[in-house]
């Protein structure tokens, strides 16, 4: 019983190690088996309807608890390390943990409001309270650019001896708004974690709150032996779930997370991990606490049921209605979206697509898309920053579905987006210079060359060829607006291809700068 903790930590190593790795990873040599793991998480399966995962996940929480929790979910692990790196501290080692009574109504409150939202049509509550999704923002907004700093540095000193295994990194762009939100729920969820442990976990997060439900049953779970309990509360005072209530000798199923760490202090051996159905009498604390414990879960279920059966019939006009209103917008949805009431009501805003994209075009919107959409993915070009052609590497590694995989050949007509051409600021018309820098860098020939006057060529945009990847847009000179730039599009489409283009016969044979 004692090994259970160290194999859950070895456990919890192997999968939090790689996942990190996926968001820090700016080298792109980080194998892509690994991704597997983050299609893991609870929120990527179900709004990915993968059974397979699901099926994994639910059999796992009902035969052994909210393991999950406990090794699976990166900000359940970043959370222990939290609370064990606050016992290197004097005041925390003499004080640990003790039991707290569970906020029932307020956990119930959170899953409930998060299921209703999602069901209409927002993904909002999803995306700011889901554990992958904060990891991920937290990992790619303030670790990564650490460790790309830290290269960097390394990269001078390194040359000078010989070293050119390291090369200097362009940082993520950015945001304001999304490094705010980042810092406030480090420190929200590194303060919970110092303190009280699991208190974002049993308190906040839906997912630790659904789980809960499921560990009500589960077939192994946590129990305290009474006739070898001495009420020392040694185990209370080391569970991070505040969870153990040693004078009472219960413990509260749906909070425990199944850390094994109360198991390895009793030195009785009253606390076991042991078969549920084993017994068939337990004490009558234990059968009162229970039907507490089943009122609240029956009350939740009955009224999450109640308000989804009106949630799911109005959900398409929902969606529709959000549909509508995001065409008078203009922000450029990543590949593979197709439409915004799909890509909102799935992009939890992990950052991974951000992390990944090899052109960095890719960045977390501030109210590009409205409130809504924070800190979920849009394309913003700069210079020589645009997306390519040929790349599909955010619509692969998605672990959402918001962007559905493309090949490369369906990516080279994806159109994302379409060129629009102020001609009155075109250096050609307002400077009388020769210019061609957007038709060179269009790779579908939607952005041509047409006469002009005095010999020179202006650009013209064939909107049915454009598939908005912005390479017009990067390389405009014109600042610091281009004259030619790209507006995104409410749903997706599918362009022509370059060959079913009338052939146009001006050659560009040199640019006027």
């Amino acid at each position: 019983m004692k090994h259970l903790k160290l194999i859950r930590r070895i456990a919890a190593s192997l999968f939090f190690v790689p996942i990190l790795l996926s968001f820090l990873d700016f080298t792109g040599k980080l194998p892509e088996q690994l991704h597997v793991l983050i299609h893991l998480q609870w929120m990527p399966s179900l709004l990915t309807l993968s059974f397979g995962s699901l099926l994994f996940l639910v059999l796992l929480s009902l035969v052994l608890g909210r393991l999950y929790c406990s090794v699976i979910c990166p900000l359940g692990v970043m959370q222990d390390i939290a609370s064990w790196k606050s016992t290197w501290f004097p005041t925390r080692k003499r004080k640990r943990y003790s039991y707290a009574k569970p906020r029932n109504f307020l956990r119930y409150s959170i899953l409930t409001l998060t299921v209703i939202t999602f069901f209409s049509g927002s993904s909002l509550l999803v995306m700011i309270l889901d554990p992958y999704s904060i990891f991920g923002r937290l990992t790619t907004q303030l670790f990564r650019p650490l460790v790309i700093a830290a290269n960097n540095l390394l990269v001078v000193p390194l040359s000078h001896i010989g070293i050119y295994s390291l090369y200097k990194v362009e940082q993520l762009p950015f945001v304001p708004l999304m490094f705010t939100i980042s810092i406030i729920f480090f420190i929200a969820v590194a303060v919970m974690s110092w303190f009280w442990g699991r208190m974002y976990c049993n308190t906040i997060c839906p997912v630790g709150t659904f789980l809960g439900i499921f560990s009500k049953f589960s077939l192994f779970k946590i129990e305290i032996e009474q006739s070898s309990c001495t009420q020392c509360s040694a185990c209370e005072t080391k569970c991070k779930s505040q969870c153990i209530d040693s004078q009472a000798m219960t413990v509260d199923d749906s909070r425990c997370v199944s850390c094994f760490n109360c198991l390895s202090v009793c030195k009785k051996g009253g606390v076991k991990y042991a078969f549920r159905y084993a017994k068939n009498q337990v004490n009558k604390k234990t059968v009162a606490f229970s039907e507490k414990t089943d009122l609240h879960k029956r009350t939740f279920l009955m009224t999450s049921g109640a308000v989804l059966v009106g949630a799911v019939t109005a959900k398409t006009r929902v969606i529709q209605g959000a549909q509508d209103s995001y065409l008078t917008r203009k922000p450029i949805m990543p590949p593979g979206a197709f439409d915004a009431a799909h890509f909102h009501q799935h992009c939890t805003g992990c950052q991974l697509c951000v992390a990944k994209c090899p052109m960095q075009v890719l960045k977390p919107a501030a109210l590009q898309y409205g409130w809504l959409g924070i800190m979920q993915p849009h394309l913003a070009f700069s210079t020589h920053v645009y997306c390519n052609y040929e790349c599909t590497v955010c619509t692969d590694i998605c672990p959402t579905a918001a962007l559905k995989p493309l090949t490369v050949t369906q990516k080279k007509v994806a159109q994302i987006g379409v060129a629009k051409f102020r001609k009155n600021i075109c250096i050609v018309f307002s400077e009388n210079k020769d210019c061609g820098a957007c038709s060179e860098h269009c790779p579908t020939q939607a952005v041509h060359m047409i006469p002009f006057q005095n010999g020179l060529t202006i650009p013209e945009v064939t909107e049915d060829l454009c598939i908005g990847c912005g390479g017009c847009e990067s390389i405009c000179p014109v600042t610091p607006r281009q004259a030619i730039y790209v507006e995104g599009l409410g749903v997706q489409a599918v362009a022509k291809k370059p060959s079913e283009a009338k052939k146009f016969e001006k050659k560009i044979e040199d640019f006027g700068f």
